[in-house]
């Protein structure tokens, strides 16, 4: 499938060329994936989706043109490409559009699965349907709101009018699980995540059992007094922030003037413990390609190591604009042009067992969960105010389940606030493609009753 991609996405460079353009670049894909649903022990749904496609630019004087399509005959991509150049001939001019200076790809093992083809659509409602049974057998579970199993298969191409070429494929299956615990409004929720190259990879009961005990520590939960406590962010809490700093890292965000970060490279922004990068070529990342959008090769990029703002995330044109080098995080489909963003993010776990971070909190709170994120937090300022879940810490130990509570503070300040990372990281595939640990804050401000 790759070399039949490859030799696509060259023919849509030669249909460009011949259709004025005087460099072109196409980005050639086919990819297939499954969604199961599973309620109340049986099937709700499931659905099947698959897209396969080119994307071509055209550069021309100074301009870029776009254009998109599903016909990869000949005549399609003959269309699809007089269309890229027409729009570069009319475009406005961009002094730092066009391809990249170097081109290459990295290698990257274990991208795919052969294991996955295997697995027949019985197999993986199977799968789905033991989740969902794991969860509900957790005494307190009063009602499972749905197990879900999703995967990907498929391979990308990229070529352009400089003579590069490459192609990769790619495998990808996960499952979520949510299950309540109380009834009416005392109902509380929790998820359970599991994410590997196949199906064969899951374990259902972890991921049942995961969604149940979330739920049920939960159950009772009540307001707080109000009080500024050391805080310990669980795994999903730690990723969310961490995407979301992730995002205010992309070279397009700080030079339109919208991130915190802007203009403080080199300057302390946090605690040494807390030690951030973007790797678009680890093995396990969900996100990890030999090459990023515009056929750079992907690497490890560090953004903030030793408490310093290392560097930022670019693209070929956010680079040329900073006059620095591509970071390789562009990323597309075939539907859409080159854009910068995040790939994996990984925050360094640290020395510390969740235990450890609990008693070194002494008094304070454990956060499970939070709401409203993306909303709640100024992406200039850094400032946040957001709705949380989980349980006080007393005496280094576990305590009560808290719920309606808010956590507030700045990010550069939690940062900075940073006591202790967890020594337990996973990937956590709900805010981007995130690997992160627990962590230890010093001091937040929790408002509660």
């Amino acid at each position: 499938m790759s070399s039949d991609l490859e030799a696509l996405a060259r023919s849509g460079v030669e249909a460009a060329l011949s259709a004025g353009a005087g460099e072109a670049e196409a980005w050639c894909e086919d990819t297939t994936g499954r969604k199961i649903r599973v309620y109340g022990g049986a099937v709700e749904s499931l659905s099947d989706s698959g897209g396969r496609g080119i994307g071509i630019r055209a550069f021309l004087d100074g301009r870029v043109g776009y254009a998109y399509g599903t016909d990869l005959g000949p005549e399609g991509l003959r269309s699809i490409a007089s269309t890229a150049a027409s729009v570069a001939a009319v475009a406005d001019p961009d002094e730092h559009a066009g391809l990249p200076e170097a081109f290459g790809a990295t290698a990257v093992e274990g991208l795919e699965s052969a294991a996955m083809a295997g697995f027949s659509t019985e197999r993986k409602v199977e799968l789905a349907l033991a989740v969902e049974r794991a969860a509900r057998s957790r005494p307190g579970v009063s009602q499972v709101e749905n197990a879900v199993y999703s995967d990907s298969e498929g391979a990308a191409a990229i070529a352009n009018s400089r003579g590069f070429s490459a192609s990769y494929a790619a495998t990808s299956a996960w499952v979520y699980a949510s299950a309540f615990a109380g009834e009416g409004q005392d109902l509380m929720t929790g998820l359970g995540v599991g994410l590997a190259r196949d199906p064969g990879a899951l374990d259902p009961e972890a991921i049942g059992v995961e969604a149940a005990e979330r739920a049920v520590a939960l159950a009772g939960a009540r307001r707080p007094a109000s009080r500024r406590c050391p805080v310990v962010l669980d795994t999903f809490v730690a990723a969310s922030f961490a995407g979301f700093i992730g995002a205010m890292l992309s070279a397009d965000s700080v030079q339109r003037g919208r991130s915190l970060f802007a203009g403080r490279q080199g300057e302390e922004v946090a605690d040494s413990s807390f030690v951030l990068t973007d790797e678009g070529c680890d093995p396990d990342g969900p996100a990890s390609a030999p090459f990023d959008g515009e056929g750079s090769p992907t690497r490890r990029t560090p953004l903030i190591d030793g408490g310093r703002l290392a560097g930022f995330l670019y693209d070929t044109r956010t680079a040329r604009k900073d006059a620095r080098e591509t970071t390789a995080n562009a990323g597309r489909s075939y539907r859409t042009a080159p854009s910068v963003g995040a790939t994996n993010l990984l925050v360094q776990p640290g020395g510390s067992t969740l235990p450890e971070l609990f008693a070194r909190a002494g008094d304070g709170l454990y956060v499970t969960d939070v709401a409203g994120l993306h909303s709640g937090v100024n992406p200039v300022s850094g400032t946040f105010s957001v709705g949380a879940s989980g349980r006080l810490i007393e005496g280094g130990e576990l305590g009560a389940p808290v719920r309606e509570i808010t956590i507030a503070g700045d990010l550069v300040g939690m940062l900075r606030d940073v006591v202790a990372v967890g020594s337990e990281g996973r990937w956590v595939p709900l805010a981007g493609s995130v690997r992160a640990a627990p962590m230890l804050i010093g001091e937040m401000t929790m408002s509660g009753s």
